[in-house]
């Protein structure tokens, strides 16, 4: 009688077929924290970058007849000049 119970349990694969998602489950999760770790640093000395930059720049305009001209100075002269 016992021996059935057992032998049932072993040909029963609902059991290892969670176990197979969890594990699939557990490497997504760990590959995405992963992915947010890299993502994260190299968004910081980027952002940190491009606020160094910032503060050193001036922005000017100025407007006279129809033209509009804009730009950013920062070492390096960028305008925009609109219609």
């Amino acid at each position: 009688m016992k021996f059935f119970k057992i032998k049932k349990f072993h040909d029963e694969e609902d059991g290892a077929v969670t176990v197979d998602w969890v594990v699939l489950t557990a490497a997504v999760v760990g590959l995405g924290a992963a992915a947010l770790a890299l993502v994260r640093t190299q968004t910081a000395g980027l952002s940190g970058k491009i606020a160094t930059y910032l503060d050193g720049a001036e922005v000017t305009q100025n407007f006279s007849g129809d033209e509009v001209t804009a730009g950013m100075t920062n070492g390096d002269i960028t305008t925009y000049t609109g219609d």
